[in-house]
C-alpha cells in the first residue's frame, strides 16, 4: 500500500490540509478546481451572500451532479438490457423462418 501524501486543499477562502493517496492527487485537484470555479460562478450570480452560502450551493450542485450521473448509468444499463432482449427476439424471429 502506498504512503499517503499531504496536500493543501483550498475551498472558497479556507485552506484544509488533507492526506490522500498519490494516485488520487490529480482527481482531487481537478475536483477542487471545479468546486472553486463553481463558487466563483455563484458569487457572480448571487452577489451579497457569504462564503458559507456559496459553499452550500456548490455542495448541493455537486451532490446533484453525482446523483444524476449515477441515475444515468442505471438508465444506460437498463437500456442496454432492453436492447439485448430486443436483439435476441429479432434473432429468434430470423432463425424461425
Amino acid at each position: 500500500m502506498s504512503e499517503l501524501i499531504a496536500i493543501s486543499a483550498l475551498i472558497g477562502d479556507r485552506t484544509y490540509r488533507i492526506k490522500i493517496n498519490p494516485s488520487d492527487e490529480e482527481v482531487v485537484r481537478k475536483t477542487l478546481k471545479t468546486i472553486n470555479d463553481k463558487i466563483i460562478e455563484y458569487k457572480t450570480m448571487f452577489a451579497g451572500k457569504d462564503m458559507q452560502d456559496y459553499i452550500a450551493m456548490v455542495l448541493i450542485w455537486y451532490a446533484t451532479e453525482q446523483h444524476a450521473g449515477a441515475a444515468a448509468g442505471i438508465l444506460k444499463e437498463n437500456l442496454s438490457d432492453q436492447l439485448s432482449t430486443i436483439e435476441r427476439l429479432l434473432d429468434n424471429q430470423l432463425t424461425e423462418k
